[in-house]
């Protein structure tokens, strides 16, 4: 064999080398994605309007697995209170433990006295359309109301329970992150909260989108490469065959 016909099977093999990699790379990090995805989100369909404009009826929604002392004030959360029915419940934290809540003050929530401006809200609609007496949350308890505040059955709705209406911290399942169908993508941040204290980052879900992305990717593109490179190769070894059999 000649040093050119060596060369072409050294390039041959390194090609198919690494068609191998890109597609082993490929399936860790789409299949690791979708594992990772499962771990972290749970899904939900949301089956009422209580929600909009941020999440109509019938959306489905990834929300988040935590611990519920690391929810914070403009928190979208889902979560089940036998008061309420019993069953899962989509609304938004407004306001936590020690915290005081009133509504509505030059048409506007009021947390610790402090105006919040709620850019989650449908256009021209109120804070609310009833008084919400000044009320201090419970330690531990969360103070919960709909985006669509005329049609919401939420804390408000609950007032004369005890507790004010509020729901325990342990009644949280998970934290809403993305609307993924229709395709909304992630939750709008509740900066109007951030004069209170820290609120929440975003989940790893771009994170995760990324590598099963990028693996689809990988796992094509070596799949691609390494037919072409095999295509090449016998090509190449197709002469070398002709000329050996001429005498």
């Amino acid at each position: 064999m000649s040093r050119t016909g060596r060369t072409e099977e050294g390039r041959g093999r390194l090609g198919r080398t690494l068609s191998g990699l890109a597609v082993a790379l490929g399936c860790v990090l789409f299949l690791g994605g979708f594992v990772w995805g499962a771990f972290v989100y749970r899904p939900y369909t949301v089956p009422t309007d209580s929600m909009t404009p941020t999440i109509k009826a019938g959306d489905r929604v990834l929300a988040q697995r935590v611990d519920s002392a690391d929810i914070t004030r403009g928190d979208v959360v889902v979560f089940k209170q036998k008061s309420w029915g019993n069953m899962p419940i989509v609304k938004r934290v407004v306001a936590v433990g020690g915290d005081t809540v009133a509504c509505c003050t030059e048409g506007r929530l009021t947390v610790n006295g402090k105006r919040i401006q709620e850019s989650y809200l449908g256009k021209g609609r109120p804070a609310e359309l009833k008084t919400i007496p000044t009320i201090t949350v419970p330690k531990g308890r969360l103070f919960l109301l709909g985006d669509e505040r005329s049609g919401s059955l939420d804390s408000t709705a609950h007032l004369t329970e005890a507790f004010s209406g509020t729901v325990p911290r342990s009644a949280v399942d998970a934290r809403v992150d993305s609307v993924v169908w229709p395709m909304n993508g992630m939750l709008e941040r509740p900066t109007g909260f951030e004069a209170l204290g820290p609120i929440s980052s975003p989940g790893p879900l771009r994170l995760i989108f990324g590598m099963i992305v990028a693996g689809a990717v990988l796992v094509m593109a070596g799949a691609a490469f390494g037919a072409i490179a095999d295509r090449a190769g016998r090509r190449r070894s197709a002469p070398r065959t002709e000329l050996a059999g001429v005498r």
